[in-house]
């Protein structure tokens, strides 16, 4: 007798995916580079780099550095604007049953907003990841996620400003208790939020003793801070209502599963595509045959299933 085949589909912010599995944001580029290197209509959906107003050079090099068991990087934003975005990338991405999502960027409250209301005029797009985490830049991003109050006020904003698409939040692991910063989501209308970005981190070249990277610090990502990632995701799932998206150093089905049992309700799998492209797809593969072969009809009943 055929089993049945387990239920993989997620709703988050109102929105259906296909399967809990997504790309992280500045680790995929824009999506379609990779579609000759894996099967984008196999993963849930597909977060594309950091989109602002204006295109953005970001840093001068060197900006990334391979560090055991992670990467460092101080990429800060590159990338080709909005208006070149939806013209040339979004067209193709919307081809694919694969829902996109669309991280957003800014140097202050106003880039958030212009950038959010450009894209709400466009088809395609399943919901906006609010990017104020991000450790790599000098000025904006990371300056909401220092105080919920601030917080709450760019996402409350940012959440008018889109009328028609839902917003998630993309929070950093760089405080203290991350819960706050998950309720001032939550109360500013969040639809979802992504925990985590990546932990500020740096390397010394001892030859010539120089920093590794020409910003001098960096994010880390990689299983170096899936630990971390983890605890955070945990302590947010338990402190708010809204869906949590889990994020930092997946690279595997069992990774997957260790934040779906915490409490997300996806996950993002970023600096495994580097070095596997279908990193995905593979693990979007590996939830499905575990269901299955766990007796386990539908994947959201893994969710927050951990025994305490």
């Amino acid at each position: 007798m055929k089993k049945m085949s387990p239920k993989m589909g997620v709703t988050i912010g109102g929105v259906r995916f296909n399967n809990p599995v997504m790309t992280a944001s500045g680790t995929f580029a824009y999506g379609v580079e990779f579609s000759q290197l894996m099967d984008l209509n196999a993963i849930g959906g597909i977060v594309v780099k950091g989109i602002s107003m204006k295109p953005i050079q970001g840093n001068p090099p060197p900006r990334i550095y391979e560090t055991a068991s992670g990467m460092l990087n101080a990429i800060g934003w590159q990338n080709i604007g909005a208006m070149e975005f939806v013209t040339q990338k979004l067209p193709a991405l919307r081809k694919y049953k694969t829902k996109v999502v669309v991280n957003i960027v800014g140097f202050c409250l106003e880039d958030y907003l212009e950038v959010t209301r450009f894209l709400n005029d466009y088809q395609g797009i399943a919901a906006l990841e609010l990017n104020i985490s991000c450790p790599n830049v000098k000025h904006g991003g990371f300056h909401f996620n220092k105080d919920p109050r601030d917080t709450f006020k760019v996402v409350a904003k940012t959440r008018k400003a889109s009328p028609r698409i839902p917003v998630w939040v993309k929070l950093s692991p760089n405080v203290t208790d991350i819960r706050p910063f998950a309720r001032a989501c939550e109360d500013a209308g969040a639809d979802a939020i992504s925990a985590v970005n990546t932990l500020v981190g740096m390397a010394v070249n001892v030859k010539t003793r120089r920093p590794r990277l020409h910003y001098v610090t960096g994010g880390l990502s990689g299983p170096a801070i899936k630990p971390v990632a983890l605890r955070m995701v945990y302590e947010a799932s338990r402190e708010v209502k809204i869906p949590v998206i889990g994020i930092g150093g997946i690279a595997t089905a069992e990774d997957a599963l260790e934040f779906l049992i915490a409490g997300a309700r996806a996950v993002q799998v970023g600096t495994a595509s580097f070095y596997h492209p279908d990193a995905s797809q593979q693990i979007a593969r590996g939830l499905e045959e575990y269901c299955r072969s766990q007796g386990i009809k539908d994947i959201n009943n893994l969710v927050g299933s951990l025994q305490v």
